[in-house]
């Protein structure tokens, strides 16, 4: 009788001497891909398998262990080993893609082709693609389900019929404490819990500041430059200008902040976007100055967390409290859709910001604020923030490897913290039409250029955080194969 399996019609005879843990991980990512193996498909126990094929338990332990790794399958103990997400399509599928000028002719290339508009980001997101490098994307598949649904079935134990009703419009007081202790253990800010106001992530932070800044007069906000087209779009979608302020490798330039004649700047100072520079001491110093002189800071931390290669950095709240609106959220950290951020807003601002979100939406959702304030309280957060740095560690470092080895002269920055690298590569390829390319090829990626007001280096955001090594490798390698055909 020859070994073999009714799972996935494996055959054991196809398996290379010394190589039969990779080929079982091969044949169940190829499944994952095809649709074989769905979401939510559970994968024969290990014994099981190992019998079957007449294979030692090691072997199939360790092709499951590869695929956990690559965030594919997830071990749930007595539920067993559970796919949660599919990789890319396999090669074969690459090769059949379109050629690069027949999938320009399908739009490709008109999405990069005009100055971005509002729904670029939506289109972007609609655009199919085997790699996704789009930055600021969380690894959604690292999300802790089980942990949260244990907060979740505590919180459900002890909750009140009270807390089923209208909450408090600044957010649930539990939430609000645990995020005053969060904020001062991993960011330097030491608040009371009603200094702060939960809001629906830093896009709703910065759509309730829009009529309270114009109330105190204050009609322009200055921004980084390269900095972010998202909430730059958000800024002037409330009706502010936004004047670019150059960064150099210090941070913002404060000489030129003064001659925008802004009263107001929005910043990422822990890890600048998308440059990834951390903003000097001396200019932190010459920005308070600024700051105590009648200007306000918006400091948005965006991912200040995922810091590897540094020391943290405190946040500008912790050092100059009346001047500065802090805001923060966990889209990073846990996912998006919780839609549950904060912010530390200066005591003149605070009221009108309350009023505001209070005539917005009454609130946030009130359970799951109460299952995150159970995370950070029982140091669920903190021991998920630590298995975060070890595996965006791996990837990043993939992904430098693959720019070393694909794109022969580009720079990388902003390796040491965050979700995403930005490459710069020289000015002779406009970055918008190597994006485009690389769309072609099914890699998705924005171009520097996006979040830019003035001139500057072409170049790619690249965000590594929700891709395997693997995957990643092979991305940049598309990318590379763009470039040089473009070049």
């Amino acid at each position: 009788m020859f070994p073999g399996s009714d799972f996935l019609q494996l055959d054991v005879g196809e398996a290379p001497a010394g190589g039969k843990a990779d080929w079982l991980a091969r044949r169940l990512r190829q499944a994952m891909a095809d649709g074989r193996l769905t979401v939510g498909s559970r994968l024969p126990p290990t014994r099981v398998l190992a019998a079957e094929l007449r294979l030692s338990r090691g072997v199939v332990t360790e092709a499951y262990r590869r695929l956990a790794e690559e965030g594919h399958v997830e071990g749930r103990r007595r539920g067993g080993t559970v796919v949660v997400a599919a990789p890319c399509a396999p090669r074969a599928a690459a090769r059949r893609a379109p050629a690069p000028d027949a999938a320009d002719r399908t739009g490709y290339a008109a999405l990069f082709a005009d100055p971005p508009g509002a729904a670029v980001f939506d289109a972007l997101r609609a655009a199919p693609a085997r790699i996704d490098f789009t930055p600021g994307r969380p690894d959604l598949t690292a999300f802790p389900r089980a942990a949260w649904l244990r907060a979740e079935r505590a919180v459900l134990a002890d909750l009140s019929a009270d807390h089923l009703g209208y909450g408090d419009p600044r957010g649930a007081p539990r939430l609000r404490r645990a995020v005053t202790g969060w904020l001062a253990r991993s960011r330097g800010i030491r608040v009371h819990h009603d200094d702060v106001l939960i809001v629906a992530g830093t896009a709703q932070a910065l759509t309730l500041l829009h009529s309270v800044l114009r109330a105190d007069g204050i009609d322009r906000v200055a921004v980084e430059d390269p900095g972010s087209l998202g909430t730059r779009q958000h800024l002037r979608h409330g009706g502010l200008d936004t004047p670019p302020v150059p960064v150099d490798d210090r941070g913002v330039r404060i000489d030129a902040l003064r001659d925008t004649h802004a009263r107001a700047v929005l910043l990422t100072p822990a890890h600048q976007f998308p440059t990834g520079v951390v903003t000097s001491g001396e200019r932190r110093r010459e920005l308070l100055r600024w700051a105590e002189e009648g200007g306000l800071i918006v400091e948005d931390d965006y991912d200040a967390e995922h810091r590897y290669d540094r020391p943290p950095v405190p946040a500008l709240r912790a050092l100059l409290a009346d001047r500065v609106c802090y805001t923060g959220s966990i889209s990073k950290l846990l996912a998006p859709a919780l839609r549950i951020g904060w912010m530390v807003p200066p005591p003149r601002h605070r009221e009108a910001l309350v009023d505001a979100k209070r005539f917005t939406d009454l609130g946030n959702a009130v359970l799951p604020q109460l299952v995150l304030a159970h995370l950070m309280e029982t140091g669920g957060l903190e021991r998920h923030l630590r298995m975060l740095r070890g595996r965006h560690r791996h990837r990043r470092d993939a992904m430098i490897g693959a720019v070393t080895a694909h794109l022969p002269g580009a720079v990388v920055h902003g390796a040491a913290a965050g979700l995403h690298l930005t490459v710069t590569y020289g000015p002779e390829v406009p970055d918008t039409a190597l994006a485009a390319a690389a769309l072609a090829r099914g890699v998705k990626c924005q171009p520097l250029s996006w979040h830019r007001q003035l001139p500057g280096p072409a170049g790619l955001v690249l965000g590594y955080a929700a891709t395997p090594p693997g995957v990643i490798a092979e991305g940049v390698a598309a990318i590379g194969g763009a470039l040089r055909r473009l070049a």
